[in-house]
């Protein structure tokens, strides 16, 4: 949806007019209250209400990291399980 706003917003301006509309949302200051609104609508969203969905998104997040954290060992030792059999030991 944010894509879809952005879009909607710059879709109207002329090429000229695109690099002072971007400009300002590179800044950290509107990185910091985006990410302030983010966590603010979460709470609203989940925390508020008493929801179970922030405990499901610890769960899946940490998997996903753990996941993450352990696929460069696991790509090197199917690389070096494959290496061995064509070596053919």
């Amino acid at each position: 949806m944010a894509m879809r706003r952005f879009y909607n917003e710059i879709k109207g301006l002329r090429v000229k007019e695109l690099p002072d509309h971007i400009k300002p949302m590179l800044s950290v200051d509107y990185a910091k209250k985006a990410v302030e609104r983010g966590l603010e609508n979460y709470h609203a969203k989940y925390i508020q209400t008493s929801s179970i969905d922030p405990l499901l998104h610890v769960c899946f997040g940490g998997m996903i990291f753990s996941y993450l954290v352990a696929l460069p060992e696991e790509r090197r030792h199917l690389e070096h399980a494959k290496h061995a059999k064509e070596q053919g030991h």
